[in-house]
This record gives structure tokens, C-alpha cells and sequence, in this order.
């Protein structure tokens, strides 16, 4: 079927044009695609003209397209983009008749959560990124329910994502700890769930043609969770890291040191390499049940081969082993 991914010269956006490669698709981005640009348009959707132009004769929508980072500025982007851009899609959608939407949120809006939360857990965000997702999904539930005998909507709430060229948080992590620079802040037994790319997009490109009218929510992260000590000591052996990377510093000195960095970022306007907030989920548990996703889905890749790929591709240049 005629498919828009919006946001798809991203992450996973690129992943999963990769994967799909079907003439019946098409990307929309503010940003060009460098391996889609055939098929890519460029448009923001806080664009509602924009929006309605790309959605003619479309059948389904994937909305990846967000602001996700941590130190987004300012804030109000969150909201201007997740939020009141959601909101212009749908529109979009409903002036053009298209009827199914799948919709990329987080695991954000759980919070920090110390218990393994599934898709009926209460949401907590705890940051602007987790709020505005969760307003979001408000908006397309919203929106299904206008019309749910004919409306299909799927929302997927991906864990931290992972995976060749990437540059997020377990990226920095594996980066520090070959640089032989890395310092554990507290004992590193919190349990992470985590996800791979590629699993991530096979997942997504499921759904397309095994969905029906209706609001589906489904967490994604690949098991089993590891604690951050067993993350250490996967990227040391793949790396062949010797000694193995083991100090460490206490939370609170961890947390302090944000706090500070947090201060001299304010006063001279740069982005620091820590703060407060990325102590505090690194040093967090962050486990999500998605045995929902896993019993309509066979993930492709075990997640330890998922992470050793990805660190011979980034660090040994090897390519990965698929």
C-alpha cells in the first residue's frame, strides 16, 4: 500500500527504508535523506500545507519524526514539534481520507520507573521529551476515536534505541569505554532495557500489513535486559579491552557533577558532555515489558550479536555480522 514515512532520513527512519525498499513508498523530512533522496520530499510538519500536499493518495502514515535529544532549546520545541506537529498530521490525514497511522512514541512516558512497566502502567514523564510524547499519543487516541470502526492506529513505545551509526547515549557509552577514559558512576547493577535498530524497523514493517481498525499500543525493547556491568563487560571483551575498564566514582559525586556541569552550560550557553539528568538515567533501572510486541513478532537479531555488531562496525571496522 502507499505508505509516508514522516521522518524517515533519521535512525530508524533510514533502517527501515532500507528494509521496506518498495516503490510504494515515500519519505517526507525536514532534513535530505543520503541514501533515499529519490523518494525523500523536504517538509517540517509544523507545515500543514506542506503535510496535506505529501499525503495525497497515501494509505498509511509512519510518524517518526520528532524532537528527541536532551537538551533541546527551547523547550517549547517539544511541544511545537511532538505535539502540534501530531496534531497537523492528523489533520492532514483526515482531509486526505487516510485512515492508519503508525506512531513512534517512547518509553519516556513511564518516567524513571522502578518497576518493569507494560503498556497499562500509569505514565509519569518525567522530562519535556516524555511529556510531549505522551500529549501526543493523547492526540491520536483521540482522533481514533472519532472514527474507530474505520481509524487504525499503532503506537510503538521504543526503549533507547541502538545500532550502527548511531549517536545516542549507548553509542557514548561504548565510545567511553574505548577510549580507556570510561569511569562507572555507582555499582552499575541497574538492569537497562534496550533496543536494536534493525529490530526496531522489523518490527514497524510487522505492523504495516498485520494491523486492523482499532488503538494498539505495544512497548519495544529486545531482552534479556542487562545491567549497565554487563554492557561494560560485553563492549571490553568484543574490543579486547585489557585490563578491563572498572573504576568508578559514587552516585552522589556523579549527580553533583552534573549539577555543576548543568550551571556552566547555563552560564556560557554550550552543551556539556554530562549533566544531572543523564547521571541520573544512566545510574537509573529502566526495564519495560514487551512480551506483547514479541508474541506477534520474531525479533531478527539476538540482542548481544545486535551489540557486538555494532561495536565491530563502529570501533573495528568490521562489518557487522548479519
Amino acid at each position: 500500500m502507499n505508505t509516508l514515512i514522516i521522518g524517515g532520513s533519521g535512525f530508524i527512519g533510514t533502517e527501515l527504508l532500507s528494509q521496506l525498499n518498495d516503490s510504494a513508498i515515500k519519505n517526507m523530512d525536514k532534513n535530505p535523506s543520503n541514501l533515499f533522496s529519490k523518494i525523500t520530499t523536504i517538509g517540517d510538519i509544523r507545515n500543514s500545507k506542506v503535510l496535506s500536499e505529501n499525503l495525497k493518495n497515501i494509505q498509511t502514515v509512519i510518524l517518526l519524526a520528532a524532537e528527541h535529544k536532551d537538551n533541546v532549546r527551547p523547550s517549547s520545541l517539544y511541544y511545537d514539534v511532538n505535539v502540534q506537529g501530531t496534531q497537523n498530521v492528523l489533520e492532514a490525514m483526515t482531509k486526505n481520507n487516510v485512515k492508519k497511522i503508525i506512531f513512534t512514541s517512547s518509553a519516556a512516558v513511564y518516567g524513571l520507573s522502578k518497576e518493569k512497566a507494560d503498556e497499562k502502567s500509569p505514565l509519569k514523564p518525567f522530562n519535556h521529551y516524555g511529556k510531549s510524547k505522551m500529549e501526543a499519543e493523547k492526540k491520536i487516541e483521540n482522533w481514533q476515536k472519532e472514527d474507530p470502526i474505520n481509524r487504525d492506529v499503532t503506537i510503538i513505545r521504543p526503549t533507547v534505541v541502538f545500532g550502527e551509526r548511531n549517536r545516542g547515549n549507548v553509542y557514548n557509552l561504548f565510545r567511553q569505554i574505548n577510549s580507556r577514559r570510561f569511569i562507572m558512576i555507582g555499582d552499575g547493577k541497574n538492569k537497562k532495557s534496550i533496543a536494536y535498530v534493525k529490530n526496531v524497523a522489523a518490527f514497524i514493517k510487522n505492523r504495516i500489513n498485520n494491523s486492523n481498525p482499532g488503538y494498539k499500543i505495544y512497548n519495544y525493547t529486545d531482552g534479556p535486559d542487562l545491567n549497565v556491568k554487563a554492557l561494560v563487560d560485553i563492549t571490553n571483551d568484543t574490543l579486547k579491552i585489557k585490563p578491563y575498564t572498572s573504576s568508578h566514582i559514587p552516585y552522589w559525586l556523579g549527580v553533583l557533577g552534573g549539577v555543576s556541569l548543568d550551571v556552566l552550560g547555563k552560564v556560557t550557553s554550550k552543551d556539556m558532555p554530562l549533566s544531572s539528568i543523564r547521571v541520573k538515567k544512566f545510574c537509573a533501572t529502566s526495564q519495560f515489558d514487551s512480551s506483547k510486541a514479541h508474541k506477534l513478532f520474531l525479533a531478527p537479531y539476538q540482542l548481544e550479536k545486535a551489540i557486538k555488531n555494532t561495536l565491530k562496525f563502529e570501533f573495528l571496522d568490521f562489518p557487522s555480522d548479519n
